[in-house]
């Protein structure tokens, strides 16, 4: 009888997964369509428009989870069948964009950024959906755009122009987490040591949770893209550098904020290889780094603390989570509505507790929770996260969500994290 259950329950399994692979094949290619964006504007508005559509060859993302889940993400979009009406995609991300229209500068000038969304490639005509996020948490819609995915002016990549080494391979992308390193400040005599130095990142993330327990689930690859000079550029010393995708630290005036804004220039790398991630590892002995979700993270090779850096970047980068440290110094001002529930899983205002970590506490953990020696090692809420020290709550004293000497990521922030690694690759 036992046996018999267990057959059945495969049985639905492999159902459902049949049925989710046909609800694929009949809509989408194994290819993905990349939509080259730019958002522009300041503090109090911003416009997009879309530059130009790509064909690229890899789709790396699942082939059964197409529409998102968690309602992360200051922007989303749709992608909806325009003779249904339905929604066969979607998927939430962050800006750079978004963050620098929270700093000062955003007040007084306005700027344009890239931006890119990639999706699976559909089969027939469709409508593009984009939704901005409002300060009070509810959406509004930026851009509706049909679009035909036979049209001849869609860009088709081509790919082959770098060497493309894969570090861990455990299966089949589709079925993976694929974390795709680009290189960045190694010139091309370098590429021995960036693949090293991706497979020591890789060796790190894999002994941490939540990347331990799943560690069969993740591939890594390393696009060995060339830089004309060593290192990354660094505004406040006067150095600048011709670099594969013009990484700089001192991003909005912050020494440690290591980004890029050449988005369009890292897609193309990352167009060699199938991803659900894109990390950008930086040639570099210097602290800092930079992550920003569903968009890419940014790290260093040589610094003492270059991997405690990285797992906290791709937390924010794979994972969606938030900062939870309140006294570094940062240029965004006001970034989180009080008045609002926050929708990164590892900070909350108590405005809807209920919806984060609450079923996680112990019936005796006050809240907020004191930081105290008490509570040294318990899932509490304790003051303190997002940027500020009054209002936001984070659920551990330490994490590594908040500093480099934590021992590593809180529970809350594990199981954040965990539930992302299923939903990619179920």
């Amino acid at each position: 009888m036992q046996k018999l259950l267990v057959n059945i329950i495969i049985f639905f399994g492999m159902t459902s997964c049949l049925t989710a692979q046909s609800f694929f094949d009949k809509h989408f290619e194994d290819k993905s369509m990349r939509i080259d964006l730019i958002l522009a504007g300041n503090k109090q508005n911003q416009t997009v428009y879309i530059t130009e559509l790509k064909k690229e060859p890899y789709w790396g993302g699942s082939k059964n989870n197409l529409k998102d889940q968690f309602n992360y993400g200051e922007y989303r979009f749709f992608i909806i069948d325009e003779n249904t009406s339905d929604t066969l995609y979607s998927k939430g991300f962050c800006t750079l964009f978004e963050e620098w229209r929270s700093t000062e500068e955003a007040k007084h000038i306005n700027k344009a950024f890239y931006q890119t969304v990639t999706f699976p490639y559909p089969k027939n005509e469709f409508t593009f959906i984009l939704n901005e996020r409002h300060r009070d948490g509810s959406f509004s819609t930026m851009l509706t755009q049909k679009i035909d995915p036979s049209d001849v002016n869609i860009r088709q990549t081509q790919t082959g122009k770098y060497e493309v080494a894969q570090i861990i391979n455990n299966g089949p992308s589709h079925q993976m987490v694929d974390l795709l390193f680009i290189a960045e400040g190694y010139q091309a005599d370098e590429m021995d040591k960036f693949k090293k130095d991706v497979k020591k990142h890789a060796d790190y993330l894999l002994k941490q949770s939540p990347y331990l327990e799943n560690k069969e689930k993740f591939n890594f690859w390393a696009v060995c893209s060339p830089s004309q000079e060593s290192g990354p550029s660094e505004p406040e010393k006067g150095v600048w550098k011709e670099t594969a995708v013009q990484a700089a630290f001192n991003t909005f005036y912050v020494d440690r904020y290591l980004e890029s804004t050449n988005v369009k220039a890292i897609r193309d790398i990352a167009a060699e290889a199938p991803y659900d991630h894109i990390v950008v590892l930086v040639n570099s002995k210097r602290y800092g780094g930079g992550g920003i979700y569903n968009h890419f993270s940014l790290g260093t090779s040589d610094n003492y603390l270059a991997h405690e850096v990285m797992i906290h970047e791709i937390g924010h980068g794979l994972f969606g989570l938030a900062d939870e440290y309140y006294t570094s110094d940062v240029a965004y001002q006001d970034f989180f509505n009080l008045k609002v529930e926050p929708w990164q899983p590892n900070i909350t205002t108590l405005i809807d507790f209920n919806s984060k970590w609450q079923s996680m506490l112990s019936s005796h953990t006050p809240v907020p929770t004191p930081a105290d020696s008490e509570f040294e090692n318990t899932t509490g809420v304790f003051e303190g996260g997002g940027y500020v020290s009054k209002g936001v709550y984070r659920p551990a004293i330490n994490c590594r969500m908040k500093s480099n000497e934590a021992k590593g990521f809180c529970e809350v922030c594990k199981n954040a994290g965990d539930k992302m690694i299923k939903f990619l690759t179920q």
